[in-house]
This record gives C-alpha cells, sequence and structure tokens, in this order.
C-alpha cells in the first residue's frame, strides 16, 4: 500500500505537495468515501481514487527537457492567453513543469507528469545545482561577487553560498557576463540577487540542470530524457539530500 499523495502525485495530477493540500482540502474521496487524512494509505489500481469527483487514472510517467523561450510562461494554462511551456508538445499525457522560469527567461526546463520525480527535484533539501547565464548592467567588482558567492539577505530571507563567474566585461556597452550557479528556486531569485548589489539582470538564460545541458536544442524544441538520464537525476538529489 502507498500514501495516497503519493498516489496521487504519481498519476500526474499535480506534487506531492499540492497533492496533500487537496486532501485537507476535501477534495478527494477513497472507494466513494471523502478522505482528509495525510496518513490514508491505498492499494493503486485497486481502490478508487477520485479527485473533485474525477478517477485518476495512473499514467505511464513521462520526462522531458525544453529549451524554454522568454516570453513563455511556466505553467500549463495563462488566464492572459499567453503562450505556456505544454503548448511545445502535443500529446495525452498531463505534463507539468519541474519548477519554473522566468517569463523573460529562457533555457533549461523540466517537464514530465510524476508528481514524486518532480517533488523530489524541487525540494530545497536535494539541492540541484543550476547554472545560469547572465548578462548584467556594469561591471561588478569582485567585492559584490563575492557577497553573491557567500549569500546575499533578499526580503524571503538569504539565499544560499552560490559559485559565480565573471565570464567578460564590456566597458563601452556598459554590461557584463556573469555565470551563477545555485541550488535554491525561489521565485525571480538569480535577478533578486543581481539587483541586491547594484547590477540588474538583462538578459537571463539557464544553461544547465545538474548535469543536462541544452546541448543539441533550439528555442522551443524538447527531447525526452534518456532512463539513465533519470535514474541519474534520483541518484543526485538522494545524494545531496544525504550530505
Amino acid at each position: 500500500m502507498e500514501r495516497l499523495q503519493k498516489v496521487i502525485a504519481q498519476a500526474g495530477i499535480a506534487s506531492r505537495r499540492k497533492a496533500e493540500e487537496l486532501i485537507v482540502d476535501g477534495r478527494v474521496t477513497v472507494n466513494g468515501q471523502l478522505i482528509r487524512e495525510l496518513g490514508t494509505k491505498v492499494t493503486p489500481n485497486k481502490d478508487k481514487v477520485e479527485v473533485d469527483g474525477v478517477p485518476i487514472d495512473r499514467e505511464e510517467p513521462v520526462y522531458y527537457m525544453l529549451y524554454k523561450p522568454t516570453g513563455v510562461i511556466s505553467s500549463v494554462s495563462d488566464d492572459k492567453g499567453r503562450k505556456v511551456v505544454t503548448d511545445f508538445f502535443d500529446h495525452e499525457h498531463r505534463l507539468f513543469p519541474v519548477g519554473r522560469l522566468d517569463y523573460d527567461t529562457s533555457g533549461l526546463l523540466l517537464l514530465t507528469n510524476d508528481g514524486e520525480f518532480a517533488n523530489q527535484l524541487m525540494h530545497p533539501k536535494y539541492k540541484i545545482t543550476k547554472l545560469y547565464v547572465a548578462k548584467v548592467q556594469g561591471v561588478p567588482s569582485r567585492d559584490k561577487l563575492r557577497q553573491l558567492e557567500k549569500g546575499i539577505v533578499l526580503e524571503d530571507g538569504k539565499t544560499a553560498p552560490a559559485k559565480v563567474k565573471f565570464v567578460s566585461g564590456n566597458t563601452k556597452n556598459g554590461t557584463s557576463i556573469i555565470e551563477i550557479s545555485i541550488h535554491e528556486g525561489r521565485n525571480r531569485q538569480v535577478r533578486r540577487m543581481f539587483e541586491a548589489i547594484g547590477h540588474p539582470v538583462l538578459k537571463l538564460k539557464r544553461e544547465m540542470y545538474g548535469f543536462l545541458t541544452l546541448k543539441g536544442l533550439n528555442p522551443g524544441e524538447a527531447r525526452t530524457l534518456r532512463p539513465h538520464e533519470v535514474k541519474q537525476l534520483r541518484e543526485l538529489s538522494e545524494k545531496n539530500k544525504n550530505k
């Protein structure tokens, strides 16, 4: 038997955390009985689980990597009619993004229907490193870059230490290219970190997620993750959790 929230997540309905909210909010039934207890266990493929009156179907898990262009929302829908990341896929699976990239940020984004997998990668304790390349205004001093490395105090707390590399500076245009690696996933975090040191981001791209790169992909293109890549991501997150 498995926990109810895990079964819902693995069915591609939502992440495990969101599944827990669905249960507490009284939106889940098991064999016709309303369930609000998070400790409830069910037998997959035997017990009838419904969310908002709709039976969940355990889909075959799928895993994709997308080169998200700028001007696209990291969501499955948008009330303003803007393009969303799932628009790049044409199949029956209920995909959702693993984390998010801002509307104005391009780069590597994972999508899946496996809520358990998504939750494992998104949770801060698993410390999956993300590498970004930022074009910023001005030429940051070594001292300011060191502030990013040590952690910056933002309105939602101090950031974890980051790895920072000065790539190039253009004194004529007054811009610089900086590489920064972080393992957190706060809203607009990289942009806010550079704003905090007085060098706003003009352009931002996520180049790497863990060991995955954008090699072979153009903006708007996607590919299926290979089985060994999915396995490596799981192993990487477990290894980081135990550090």
